[in-house]
């Protein structure tokens, strides 16, 4: 695992994480993973459901944690292997979608990336579609995984309405495509690949993000930010990622930290 960072001087939120994963990849323990990210100023994290019981989980660490809440959906890449069985898995995510733990639905949506046949990708818009419709039903944020299906992920919000509150989750794209987002209200979570020296292309859509819809994120375990590349992921690493955005928008950092936390607060639908 990565050395501990220096803390930052005001306290973030990890807008996006999976503890459950990262103690089954890492060895950390969910207690453990949370007193060192609170001992470099994350203060609370948003625990992502991507299955049925995953989303139980999540339900449940929200209950004993204070400063994490939940989310609940079918990945898309989980939506298209239930095949027949997908209406049942998304009729228990309903049934979770009204716990006052849960602030969001997601991630759903779209990945182009690992599911490649058509049936795959009906399957997935089906998924997204009911938890569009979820979201609304609940006032739920949604969370939405964008891999390689940018045009995809716009045709399905513009056809079924966006949700209040958006969430671009590991955004990916580029200016363009985060002013396309932006358009429809959604903010944009931006994980430890904006850090890698390939992908200018998403440090543009880092600085053209207004300062309101801009989130941090660490996808943990995956996703690790540099100097760490190859290593697991966790929360207490996102100091990097915080780190290196302020530099890149030329803001100070304690004004940055500050906005991450507003700006995570109104997504999610108000404090915790």
């Amino acid at each position: 695992m990565p050395t501990m960072p220096e803390a930052l001087p005001v306290p973030v939120v990890d807008s996006h994480t999976h503890l459950d994963t990262t103690e089954h990849v890492a060895a950390l323990p969910v207690a453990e993973a949370l007193a060192k990210a609170a001992e470099v100023n994350v203060t609370r994290l948003a625990q992502i459901g991507c299955d049925v019981d995953g989303s139980r989980w999540a339900v449940e660490i929200a209950r004993k944690h204070p400063e994490v809440i939940a989310t609940v959906a079918l990945h898309p890449n989980e939506a298209a292997r239930l095949g027949d069985g997908l209406d049942a898995a998304i009729a228990a995510i309903a049934e979770l979608a009204g716990d006052p733990q849960v602030r969001g639905i997601g991630e759903t949506g779209l990945d182009y990336f690992r599911t490649k046949a058509g049936e795959g990708h009906d399957l997935q818009k089906r998924s997204f579609r009911a938890h569009i419709a979820l979201a609304k039903e609940h006032d739920k944020t949604l969370v939405i995984h964008d891999r390689d299906a940018h045009d995809d992920i716009l045709e399905v919000l513009d056809a079924e309405g966006c949700p209040e509150r958006i969430i671009m989750h590991c955004f990916s794209g580029d200016a363009d495509f985060a002013r396309e987002c932006v358009a429809r209200g959604a903010w944009l979570s931006f994980p430890g690949p904006v850090t890698y020296k390939a992908n200018e292309a998403l440090r543009e859509a880092a600085r053209v993000t207004p300062a309101d819809r801009i989130l941090v994120e660490t996808d943990a375990p995956y996703l690790v930010p540099v100097p760490w590349r190859g290593h697991p992921n966790a929360s207490y690493v996102m100091p990097h990622t915080v780190r290196f955005l302020a530099d890149l928008r030329e803001e100070p950092l304690e004004e940055f930290c500050q906005r991450l936390t507003d700006n995570a607060f109104a997504a999610y639908g108000g404090a915790w």
